[in-house]
Parts: C-alpha cells; sequence; structure tokens
C-alpha cells in the first residue's frame, strides 16, 4: 500500500500522496508556534485509500503494517474503527479480518494530530513506510523469525534461529519449516528443515540451529551480511517464504577493556541525531535515511544514538549494510511530561507494547548494540519513579538478552526539583525557560552539579539497573564514576561539540569509558537556533537566537544539506582521522554589536575567503590542526605562526586583514611541512554547478541534486546568493528545495529558493522509468542541466 489521500485540516481540496509523507512541512508556520517545532503548528490530517479485496482472501490473513505514524493513529477500516496508535515512533499492525468485504472495493482512514507534544520539529502523518501483508491461515508471525549467533570462533558459529508459527485455520495442520543460511552472493551455505503440527488457533515456536563454517562477522569496516530464508510447506506446496538479513559479531563489555566487538576494543565516535530529513520534514524516505548514514559515516563517525526516539526501519536498514553502530533510544520521558499533550499521558498504559516493538524491530540487525531506555527522564533522580527505569531494563532483557542497556541520564535535570540549596540561587526556576536555556545559563556549574554527592545518590539507583551508564553533559562525572564505581561502564551519551578536544581525551585515556555521542551529528529542524550565533547592540540586552523565524538548530556537524560545517572537520581531526589542516573564518561582527549563543554553538565560522568587505577589515581565522604549529599566509606574505595540536586545543588563531585572493595555512612540525590547506576567494559568480548523488534510481525512488553557484574557476560563491529556480522534465517531479538558512521565512515546497553559502539542495523523485532532465535557473547565469535515470 503506498498511496493515500490526504485532507488537509484548514483546507477543502483532496490531494494524493504517495507515503512515507510528512504534512506538517507544507503548513505556514506562526510566531506563536514556538521555537521547539519550528514555528510549524500543530494540525490533524486524514489519510485514506480505496483498494481491492478479493474473494480469495477469505481464506488468507490480511493486515497492514505502520513503520510509523505521527501521532495518536487511529485506523478506521470501512468506517469501522479498527485499531490505535499513541506513540509516534514505534512500528504497530493492524488486523484487518474482521472489517473487510470480499470481493469489493474497501476502504482504509487513518487519522493522526500533533499539538504541543513534542521538544523538536515532529512532523505529522504517516512519515514511514506502510505495508499491506497477506499471508495463509497457518504461517509465520510477523514478529515470528529471531536470530541470534550464541556460539562464535573463527572456524564456525552457531547460528539459532527461532521462527514463530501459528495455525488460524479450523483444522489441525501439519507443516514444514526448512531454515536455509544464503551468503551476500545467494549461496546455500546450511540448511535445517522440521515438521510442525499446530492444532487450531494454536502457536509455537520452532528452533533450529545450524553451524555456519568460517564465518565473515559483521564490523563496521566490514558490514558482511547472511540471511535466513524461512520455507513453511504444507505437502509438496510451498505457502510462505521469507528472507531476514543478519550478521555474525559479538559484543562484550567490562571496565578494563570496555566495548569490544568481534573481540577487538572500539571506542565509538558518536553523534546524536533526530529522526527528520531536512527540507523532506519527517518523511522517512529510505534513500534519505541511507545518505545521512553514508554522510555521517564520511565525517568520521561509527556509531549513532537515536535522538530520542526509536530509529526508522529505513534508517538501521542503511546502518546494517554501511556499518554504523546504533543506540536505539526508546523514549524522551515517562511518566512525567515536558510538553503539555507529549506522550506521558500515554506511558504507563503503553509503554510494553512500545518496548516490545522496538524489540521486535532491533532484534536481527547487527548495527544494533544497546537500547537507550530513556532521555534526560525527570524521575531518574527519584527512588520510587526510578522504578519505572527497572521495569523497561526487564522488559527489554527477557525479549533480548544480547544486548547491552543503558539510560541518558542527565544528573542536572534528574534532580533539578531537589536540587542542593547552595545551588539554588544559582538555578533560579526552570518555569522561566525551557531545559535547553537553563542549562545554559549554567555553564560549568552543570558539570559540578551532576559531581555533586547529592546527585550521585539521587541517580545511583537508576544507573544501576542498566548495563552501560549514560551521562548527557556531565564529562566531569567520568574521572568520578572510575573511583567510586569501579565496575561502570560509562559512555557520554550526549555531550556539547565544542568540548570534544577534552571530552575525547578521557575516552581514549579511560577504559572505562566507551565513547561519546555529541549533540549533534547532524542538523535538523526545530529547537531553533539552539545553536545559532545572533549580534545584538552592546548595550542592550542580548538578542534571542531562538526567535522567529528561526526554523533550524543550526548545531550539527553536517547541515541539513548534507554539507559539513568547521565543527565536522575540527572533530575529524580530534578523533585522529584527518592530518590536513582546516581553515575556518569567523563571520565578522556588525560594527558595535556583540555576539549572543547558547552552549551548543560552535564558533561563527565558515570555510570560505569570499567577504564583502572592504580590504583590511580584521577577521578572526582559526586553523584545525593536529600538528604543533601553523603557519598562515595572504596572498603569499606570512602572517606569522601560531601553535596548535593537543597542548593548544587543536586551533591555531589568528587576526587577519581581509585581502581577496589566496589564504594559505602550512602545518608544521619543528621545520617540517606536514600539510596544508588553501581557501581562495571567488570571483564573480559565473555558473550554476549541479551535482547528483545517483545518475541512475530506482523508479519511483528520490535523487538528490546539489547546487552551487561558483565562479568561472568553480570556486564556491559563498557571498553572492541567488535566486534558484527549478523546472523537471520527463518521468520524475520535484519533492522538496531548500537550503540550510537556519532562520527564513522561505518555504521547502516551492520551486523557487534562495542560496545560502552559494548553495542549495534539490530533491527529485522518479514517478516512472525513464529520463529526467532537471533545469536550474539563477537571474545573470546560464541555466544548468542534470539528467536522472529511472530504471
Amino acid at each position: 500500500m503506498s498511496v493515500f489521500s490526504q485532507l488537509v485540516p484548514k483546507g477543502d481540496q483532496k490531494n494524493e500522496v504517495t507515503l512515507p509523507h510528512d504534512a506538517m512541512i507544507t503548513f505556514a508556520r506562526t510566531e506563536s508556534s514556538g521555537a521547539s517545532n519550528g514555528y510549524f503548528p500543530g494540525g490533524a490530517v486524514t489519510y485514506s485509500k480505496v483498494f481491492d479485496v478479493p474473494e480469495e482472501w477469505r481464506r488468507k490473513r490480511v493486515a497492514v503494517e505502520f513503520e510509523g505514524v505521527y501521532r495518536d493513529a487511529m485506523v478506521y477500516v470501512n468506517g469501522v474503527f479498527a485499531g490505535q496508535h499513541p506513540n509516534g515512533y514505534t512500528g504497530f499492525r493492524i488486523a484487518l479480518d474482521d472489517f473487510l468485504d470480499y470481493g469489493k472495493p474497501n476502504a482504509i482512514r487513518v487519522d493522526a494530530r500533533a499539538h504541543m507534544d513534542s521538544r523538536w520539529y515532529s512532523g505529522l502523518g504517516i512519515y514511514r513506510d506502510v505495508y499491506l501483508t497477506v499471508t495463509a491461515l497457518t504461517h509465520i508471525t510477523a514478529s515470528g523469525i529471531r536470530i541470534s549467533t550464541p556460539d562464535v570462533d573463527d572456524e564456525r558459529a552457531v547460528i539459532a534461529v527461532a521462527t514463530e508459527l501459528v495455525n488460524e485455520d479450523i483444522s489441525t495442520q501439519t507443516t514444514r519449516l526448512t531454515t536455509t543460511i544464503v551468503d551476500a552472493n545467494g549461496e546455500d551455505l546450511a540448511r535445517v528443515s522440521s515438521p510442525v503440527t499446530l492444532r487450531p488457533g494454536d502457536s509455537a515456536v520452532a528452533r533450529h540451529r545450524l553451524y555456519l563454517p568460517n564465518p565473515k562477522r559483521w564490523s563496521v569496516d566490514t558490514p558482511n551480511r547472511y540471511s535466513v530464508r524461512s520455507e513453511l510447506g504444507e505437502g509438496e506446496r510451498l505457502i510462505e517464504t521469507r528472507d531476514t538479513a543478519f550478521g555474525v559479531r559479538t559484543l562484550q563489555i567490562d571496565p578494563q577493556n570496555g566495548l569490544r566487538i568481534n573481540g577487538e576494543s572500539i571506542k565509538l565516535r558518536g553523534a546524536c541525531v533526530h529522526h527528520d530529513n531536512g527540507i523532506l520534514g519527517g518523511a522517512a524516505f529510505r534513500r534519505a535515511e541511507e545518505r545521512k548514514v553514508e554522510l555521517l559515516k564520511s565525517a568520521g563517525f561509527n556509531a549513532i544514538r537515536s535522538s530520542h526516539n526509536p530509529m526508522s526501519p529505513a534508517m538501521l536498514d542503511a546502518c546494517d549494510r554501511l556499518g554504523m553502530l546504533v543506540m536505539d533510544e526508546s523514549f524522551d520521558m515517562w511518566t512525567r511530561g515536558k510538553n503539555p499533550f507529549d506522550y506521558s499521558l500515554n506511558f504507563p498504559e503503553w509503554w510494553e507494547r512500545d518496548i516490545e516493538a522496538l524489540v521486535e524491530k532491533d532484534f536481527n540487525r547487527p548495527s544494533v548494540i544497546a537500547y537507550s531506555i530513556g532521555n534526560e527522564i525527570l524521575e531518574a533522580g527519584n527512588a520510587l519513579s526510578a522504578k519505572w527505569g527497572r521495569a523497561i531494563a526487564e522488559k527489554i532483557r527477557n525479549l533480548d538478552g544480547s544486548r547491552f542497556i543503558t539510560n541518558s541520564i542527565s544528573g542536572f535535570v534528574a534532580t533539578i526539583s531537589d536540587i542542593l540549596e547552595d545551588f539554588q540561587e544559582q538555578v533560579g526556576d526552570l518555569e522561566r525557560g525551557g531545559v535547553n536555556d537553563l542549562m545554559t545559563a549554567m555553564g560549568d556549574l552543570m558539570n559540578e552539579i551532576s559531581l555533586s554527592d547529592q546527585v550521585t545518590a539521587m541517580t545511583e539507583e537508576s544507573h544501576s539497573v542498566v548495563d552501560i551508564v549514560g551521562h548527557n553533559y556531565a564529562d566531569a562525572r567520568y574521572l568520578a564514576d572510575q573511583s567510586a564505581f569501579p565496575d561502570r561502564v560509562v559512555v557520554g551519551t550526549e555531550t556539547l561539540s565544542k568540548r570534544i578536544d577534552i571530552i575525547w581525551d578521557l575516552v581514549t585515556r579511560l577504559p572505562h569509558v566507551i565513547g561519546d555521542f555529541t549533540w549533534t551529528g547532524y542538523d535538523y529542524l526545530g529547537e531553533a537556533g539552539l545553536g545559532l550565533t545572533v549580534y545584538g547592540p552592546a548595550n542592550e540586552p542580548s538578542p534571542d537566537p531562538t526567535a522567529y523565524p528561526g526554523i533550524l538548530a543550526w548545531c550539527g556537524d553536517i547541515d541539513i544539506t548534507g554539507y559539513r560545517r568547521p565543527a565536522s572537520f575540527y572533530r575529524e581531526i580530534v578523533y585522529g582521522l584527518r592530518s590536513q589542516p582546516f581553515i575556518a573564518v569567523g563571520q565578522p561582527a556588525p560594527a558595535g554589536r556583540r555576539a549572543a549563543a547558547l552552549d551548543w554553538a560552535w564558533s561563527d565560522t565558515t570555510d570560505s575567503w569570499s567577504w564583502n568587505l572592504e580590504e583590511g577589515a580584521p577577521l578572526n581565522v582559526e586553523v584545525y590542526s593536529d600538528a604543533p604549529e601553523v603557519e598562515l599566509l595572504v596572498n603569499g606574505k606570512s602572517l606569522g605562526r601560531a601553535p596548535a595540536g593537543h597542548a593548544a586545543r587543536f586551533r591555531a588563531n589568528f587576526t587577519v586583514p581581509y585581502q581577496p585572493g589566496e589564504l594559505l595555512a602550512i602545518t608544521r612540525n619543528g621545520n617540517s611541512e606536514s600539510g596544508r590547506s588553501v581557501l581562495r576567494t571567488a570571483a564573480a559568480p559565473a555558473d550554476l554547478r549541479l551535482g547528483v548523488d545517483r545518475p541512475v534510481i530506482p523508479a519511483r525512488d528520490i535523487a538528490f541534486v546539489t547546487i552551487e553557484v561558483v565562479d568561472a574557476n568553480g570556486t564556491l560563491a559563498t557571498n553572492c546568493d541567488r535566486t534558484v529556480s527549478i523546472d523537471v522534465d520527463g518521468p520524475a517531479e520535484l519533492l522538496a528545495l531548500g537550503s540550510a538558512r537556519p532562520s527564513t521565512n522561505e518555504v521547502y515546497n516551492s520551486h523557487s529558493h534562495t542560496t545560502f553559502g552559494g548553495r542549495a539542495l534539490a530533491v527529485i523523485r522518479s514517478t516512472d522509468v525513464g529520463e529526467a532532465i532537471v533545469t536550474v535557473r539563477a537571474d545573470g547565469l546560464a541555466a544548468a542541466t542534470a539528467t536522472i535515470n529511472s530504471a
């Protein structure tokens, strides 16, 4: 099932849409809607579809499976209520059999709504994939195949496959289940077969134990995968076949060796990532999720924390294929809400079903190494309320004992209502702002509070129920935990980008600290202005970085178009993955104005030497390098040397009088040159340069087209933004067009948009097989074209 008709509340025209679909991204933003959701208003939507149900389905089982509907989904079949699902991030299925009219057209309707229920951009509607499933009366259950590797060595791996079958017929059925391990080339490697007899209404678990010779391990660097082919037959008739991908790998943790995968210690270079896809809104297109993982991995990350909700199956598929480790997070709140109408209203009744859905989705995936049972949970510092954490952890262990469990706890947030009297005056009233505003105002005091004896005592029980202690914004606890709790294994579940050098030094030195997850790896919609620097009059109150029309958080290493920002290259150097220097040039502050930013802001820099400034105007330049010393030259003239490397926090600072031309950084180790990087001033814009991520795509898939304004030499013209317009000829359509501008009144569903820093991004969706021509125009520049072939 792929196409619904969707009715937006304030309109009276039905629009056909193709799933996945986010209705909210099309809504007009309003200042009253608030920064947390990117000033997008909430609303309610209805999706409906008419589909044929043949008579032969009367002897079948029919269900519809949703990977995610935001939020409070209500499902109706032929006008009759069939089921509901409050959580916007977990999958669910609705059995349709009781409501169907066989041999006739049938109607399914899905209602969804979003209103003051999220601390970031949520999206709205059926934003993940939907499937209609039809099976025999005797069949493998939807979540019925669970693959584990309990015993692995270099000679062979034991593959344990548990398959749940059910008989919904009125007579006893004897079936034969055959389980085959298949490699990436389609070759059969091992096979087991056995009969299974089921009485009417009975279910059973058939267990097959197979032996895989010379297993190829799954890891970040070698994401080898196999498949289990499950075939269910009655006599000579094959009634069901299902292929399930899996990987062979082992997991171990302890305070002396940290995290080991396949026996080798590994440190998590982690990125916290929200669920939206930038200009596409919340729509979880499979290619969009895959591209995000590709970009994060190419930037040096090896792990993702899904913040703060279960990751989409599409993104998990990409992590499995590409080799990315995953910490899959369950909830942003339990019984104490953070918004008036959030999931806390449903949690007591629904949490177990949502945990079951989470584990069902993740069980066979080699990329998933840990479950997080919550993020900055307000109950984590209360002994009575902490019982919820114990219940969730034990629920997960009963369903999946092969992975680790953590809880992303902020000791500061978890104890805010009972904070030490010594801090009360400094903390003030939480209600005056939000958690983010308060944490920014606290600065280093947040680490001090998290380290206090009272916070240690109040969070000890919550930490004790998990396998890995997760600390949000509390790297001061890493050393303290080593001495106070020598059996703890620790991970930085959420940290500030600007402290990555300090944090990574702790991670690499302390064996019990297994890694770091920065906020954030990829920029996102909502929490507008969290990392934005703004400038206001020097003698007036600081301006608000989160003010309307802010739309992006602007704190990602990678912006929403997929372009790496300076923080990303700095991080890569700190990780020891990049030897070449990187030049970051500070935005010139307007005369008489001072900068204002929250704690999540990186320095207000960009990788450009193209400025609309008078010659001689001073610019701050940062050169990131692991070398001991950096020399900076403008048009061949040396401005001297400055220390860099570990001792200088990997950053050499210069004040440079602006001169168009060439800015060159040379890194030196003593008298030896170790690397160089150059920025050049762009001349007048001369061309539009287009790049297509995939010139050939499957029919009805999407392609990303980057748009750049460049001079005659191909240098990006970052200081000469243009309004670009797009036309698409052939079997394709423009799905979205936008830039990474963090504050704007422009929309993403128009055929024209203004570049930001000389760049924009378009998403093109194929509508059929064939060749499509994308034409981009801008005033004063020749039109540029790109070809996308759908096969």
